[in-house]
This record gives C-alpha cells, structure tokens and sequence, in this order.
C-alpha cells in the first residue's frame, strides 16, 4: 500500500528547493537562513510598500469597488490607477532592495568576504523566490 500525503503536506514539500549534491571532491557550504535571520527581521523586511501605503491604496481600491453601481467606467479606472501605482511601489522597492544588495557585495575596491557573499545569496534567494510565488 501506498502511502499519500495530505495536499497541505505535498504543498509544504514542494515549497522546499531540490537537495543540491556536491560534485565528488569539491566542498559545499549550506546556504540558509543563519542566525542573522530572526522572524523579526524576516517580518520587517516582507513589506515592500509601507503600510500607510498600503492602507492609501487599499482604501483606494474599496472605493472604487463601491462606487461602481453609480459610476461603472470611473470606478474601473479607478482601479487601474490604484492597481498601476502599486506596480510602481513595488517595482521602487525592489530596485532599491537591488541597489542595497548588491552594494554591500560588489565593493570596486575590495573583495567581498566569504561570509557577506553567503548572506547576498541566501538574501537574493529568498526575495526572487518571493516574487515567483506571486
């Protein structure tokens, strides 16, 4: 008999990156969280839009949402204004969470340690997969 595991199960393992096998002679160091990361820092660096933002926009987008009966078109339009400044918040802050990554490992005059590179990977890691989760 087969064993199945419940769908939130399969879920949570297929969220997991594939083990990676290091080639026969060569050594291979984890990257993964250290204990630079704490839920408090992960927690304060998922908000890419600052609540009051987020607030403006989602209050925004409720009155759109709301006005539609009396006005179909202004409603929508609306929204895509709402629905347009928050790709550019987003597209604000990722640049600038690109420009702080990659200063703190691709210093022109000096080289980078092994440990600052491992932090920029595991950080680059965790922020692309974010994004392809969306």
């Amino acid at each position: 008999m087969t064993y199945d595991a419940d769908p939130e199960t399969r879920a949570q393992q297929q969220q997991q990156p594939p083990l990676a096998v290091p080639e026969r002679g060569t050594r291979q160091t984890a990257v993964g969280p250290g204990p630079e990361a704490t839920p408090a820092t992960t927690s304060a660096e998922a908000r890419l839009i600052p609540q009051g933002e987020r607030d403006k926009l989602a209050m925004r987008l409720q009155q759109a949402v709301n006005t539609f009966v009396d006005g179909p078109r202004r409603a929508v339009e609306e929204a895509d204004s709402v629905f347009e400044e928050a790709a550019r918040c987003l597209t604000d802050a990722m640049a600038e969470r690109r420009g702080t990554l990659r200063s703190a490992w691709s210093g022109k005059n000096r080289e980078a340690e092994t440990e600052e590179l491992r932090v920029a990977l595991r950080t680059y890691r965790e922020a692309t997969e974010r994004l392809l989760r969306m």
